[in-house]
């Protein structure tokens, strides 16, 4: 049964992700050494600013009543038992709700981002949809951070970031668990903004940002 949130967007099925499969557990025992040891600080880092994502502008021209935000203060949220469970609750039903389709396959273009209408989708369709039910069930745009990072293949991804007092956890439509962002297995590149959801910044440690996200 989907969450109050979700069922408040009118959708009886959510869409999928972007990505084909999640990593093995080998692969996430490589990625996390040393970071998952504790060296890492639990919050992720803001380098400067960064180039938007072409698939959000292209987003709001689409959708401007939904990015013509004025900037706020930024917020964490307090991560206490029954915040982190209505999030980890919320993560896995729209991971279960959704059949995996890339953009090429839904619309016939390389990147498109765009809520899951008809029950399909690929990742960044998934970290909209999650963003949009948390704020529907008040936690703060600020706190909530579309994030781009990249695999352990190099390829473009995308999650949601939460930011907490506890540090930054990442809702991923290739885990249903809610991780902090150094438990994950990828390289970070950039989000959101806390100020301005249209403004993007460079996070972790610098690489080269994917062209598109379509895993």
């Amino acid at each position: 049964m989907l969450s109050a949130g979700v069922r408040a967007m009118g959708l009886a099925s959510l869409i999928v992700a972007c990505a084909v499969g999640a990593p093995s557990a080998n692969d996430r025992v490589a990625a996390l050494s040393p970071p998952a040891m504790g060296v890492a600080p639990a919050a992720l880092v803001a380098l400067g600013p960064a180039r938007e994502p072409m698939g959000w502008t292209d987003f709001c021209k689409r959708y401007a009543g939904e990015c013509d935000a004025r900037p706020l203060e930024p917020q964490t949220v307090v991560y206490d038992v029954k915040t982190r469970r209505a999030v980890e609750r919320l993560n896995r039903e729209v991971n279960a709700q959704i059949e995996p389709a890339t953009d090429f396959e839904m619309w016939g273009q390389q990147e498109r981002w765009d809520y899951p209408q008809d029950g399909r989708g690929d990742c960044e369709d998934y970290v909209l949809l999650k963003r949009k039910a948390l704020m529907e069930m008040g936690l703060p745009r600020q706190a909530l951070l579309i994030t781009v990072v990249t695999d352990l293949q190099g390829d473009g991804h995308a999650v949601l970031t939460l930011r907490t007092d506890r540090g930054d956890y990442i809702l991923d439509n290739m885990n249903d668990e809610v991780k902090l962002w150094r438990e994950t297995p990828y390289g970070f590149v950039k989000r959101q903004s806390q100020t301005d959801p249209n403004l993007w910044v460079s996070i972790g440690q610098p690489t080269a940002a994917p062209q598109i996200v379509s895993r």
